[in-house]
């Protein structure tokens, strides 16, 4: 794992298409800006770990346990 440590409005390019911009820090968040291409699946992790648990626990459900990044 490469760790880097960035300030506020400070940004991370990877790939040369995906962009990664701290937009601020508030006591123990992190605020994260994320430019790529549409065809990128940007998740957070724990969705991407509750749709495993998900998948474990229901093996028969048809329906996607993901939600969009907002919700």
């Amino acid at each position: 794992m490469l760790v880097l440590t960035r300030k506020i409005d400070q940004g991370i390019v990877i790939s040369g298409n995906i962009y990664l911009r701290v937009l601020g820090v508030e006591r123990d968040r992190v605020k994260i800006g994320i430019s790529a291409p549409m065809d990128i699946i940007i998740l957070r992790q724990e969705l991407l770990d509750r749709d495993k648990e998900n998948k474990v626990g229901d093996e028969g459900s048809a329906e996607p346990k993901i939600q969009a990044a907002g919700d």
